[in-house]
């Protein structure tokens, strides 16, 4: 092989793998097919099963305090090229929560990549009794090599404004000040996923289809969540090797601009407790299915 096709296939492999990390992927797997806000908008079904009953008296912080959930992410033959790690931490002021998500590269593509690793934090405070949580700060986190870039999400009630801070590789900072509407509480995708968890949400119901709002990203307002129904399940498992511990099958469907891939179609799997067990983004240019897969999860209780 010559020295300038090897140079063109090494940087190519840095474009995939750095790719393979982006926080489109990672929201899938840890939490966005989790985000289930309220209210619905009008036509949308009201589900009937709750499949995760809160546990005793416990508020949402207790239930869910210091577990940790590991993942491995890959792609075609490479079954492990980053590794993605969801925290939940208690803070020193009462009812105050930090969730971290952390994913990064490793092996041979994590010294391509240079290491990349992407980390998502929020701040969230209980409320409403302890019955669900509200993002106060959301931090996302881009770090190549020595290289960072940081933006940061406060959410103001109080004046109703969404203030975001962007941190350049020169270390200057950009601020913006955007206007929540009336009414609207912007859940970042991780608050999101441990309420929909914890039932604050309300209850889900498999064959229906859920339009879920988001706050303003890339002019989207809404995804759409689809909850297979029993059939297609059984279906499923049936042409699968891993079958125990599956209990929900979950279709999102986003634009294809922000999956990078054919059709913007993200399956995959949820446990009773819903857990995110295992899923792919389908068709991503390049690459094929990109899957994740939960390797190791711990709860204090």
């Amino acid at each position: 092989m010559s020295r300038k096709n090897s140079e063109f296939e090494t940087s190519d492999f840095q474009l995939r793998t750095q790719s393979v990390t982006r926080r489109h992927f990672l929201r899938f797997l840890l939490g966005l097919p989790l985000i289930c806000y309220s209210p619905f908008r009008a036509g949308d079904v009201k589900a009937n099963v709750l499949p995760f009953p809160r546990a005793g008296k416990s508020s949402i912080g207790k239930f869910f305090k210091d577990e940790e959930l590991l993942y491995e992410i890959g792609f075609g033959p490479f079954k492990r090229v980053a590794l993605g790690k969801l925290t939940l931490r208690e803070m020193e002021k009462k009812g105050h929560y930090m969730a971290t998500l952390q994913a990064e590269t490793v092996g041979f593509l994590g010294w391509v990549s240079r290491y990349r690793a992407d980390t998502y934090r929020s701040v969230m405070e209980e409320i409403y009794g302890g019955t669900c949580f509200r993002s106060l700060t959301f931090e996302e986190d881009v770090k190549v090599g020595s290289t960072l870039k940081r933006k940061t999400h406060l959410f103001d009630y109080q004046r109703g404004k969404w203030i975001q801070m962007k941190r350049r590789k020169n270390g200057s900072i950009e601020r913006t000040e955007e206007e929540i509407p009336s009414g609207r509480v912007y859940d970042d995708f991780l608050t999101a996923s441990f309420n929909f968890r914890y039932g604050a949400y309300g209850e889900i119901e498999r064959g229906k289809k859920y339009i879920v709002a988001t706050f303003p990203r890339k002019g989207a307002l809404h995804y759409e969540v689809r909850v297979a129904p029993k059939e297609e399940e059984e279906k499923r498992k049936k042409s699968e090797k891993l079958k125990d511990g599956k209990e929900f099958f979950i279709k999102l469907l986003l634009d294809p601009e922000v999956t990078h891939s054919k059709e913007g179609l993200i399956e995959g799997w949820l446990s009773r407790e819903l857990y995110p067990l295992e899923g792919a983004i389908k068709d991503v240019i390049l690459f094929g299915d990109v899957r994740g897969t939960l390797i190791k999860s711990v709860r204090s209780t």
